[in-house]
């Protein structure tokens, strides 16, 4: 189990530091756009504006209901979906943002794109889904990745390398 959780958490090697400080940057921007504006539009956040009215970790009153009419598997637990998919977005947004998690946190973040991308923004054009795919797109990538050296991930396992030698 320990080797697997390093594995999760341990990111790829980058030779040059340039290059992971360049990797680095859509990352922290990606996790910020998605904590502090999609995700806290739907989920209450300390940062979630008051006149949403959302206690923290509730999800607004709209989303359920679109989730719902998604079909399938959503339909029958919309509160549970529509709860996961801001989680993902607000949480996993900071999460990616400080590289904390960082594969886990692009996990979710692909899974909530990919359903945005199918069953809310399909058929209403590229431009529509462009914002959901972009995200996917960045999440597929630091799911592969890894936080980089720039990151809470890197620090532990530093940390973690330095106290069992």
């Amino acid at each position: 189990m320990k080797r697997l959780i390093k594995k999760i958490s341990d990111p790829a090697p980058i030779r040059s530091w340039i290059t992971d400080l360049v990797l680095t940057l859509p990352r922290i921007a990606a996790g910020l756009l998605l904590a502090i504006d999609f995700g806290a539009s739907k989920f209450g956040m300390p940062w979630t504006a008051a006149d949403r009215k959302l206690d923290l970790f509730e999800v607004i009153y709209w989303f359920p209901q679109d989730v719902a009419e998604y079909g399938g598997i959503f339909a029958a637990a919309p509160v549970f979906w529509a709860w996961m998919g801001a989680f993902s977005e607000a949480v996993g947004g900071l999460t990616l943002a400080l590289g904390l998690q960082t594969r886990v946190s692009a996990f979710l973040i692909s899974c909530t794109m990919l359903v945005a991308v199918f069953c809310q923004k399909w058929g209403q054009g590229t431009w529509a889904m462009l914002p959901a795919l972009g995200f996917l797109w960045l999440g597929i990538f630091f799911m592969i990745q890894g936080g980089g050296r720039f990151s809470l991930d890197q620090l532990i396992q530093t940390f973690f390398k330095r106290k069992t030698t």
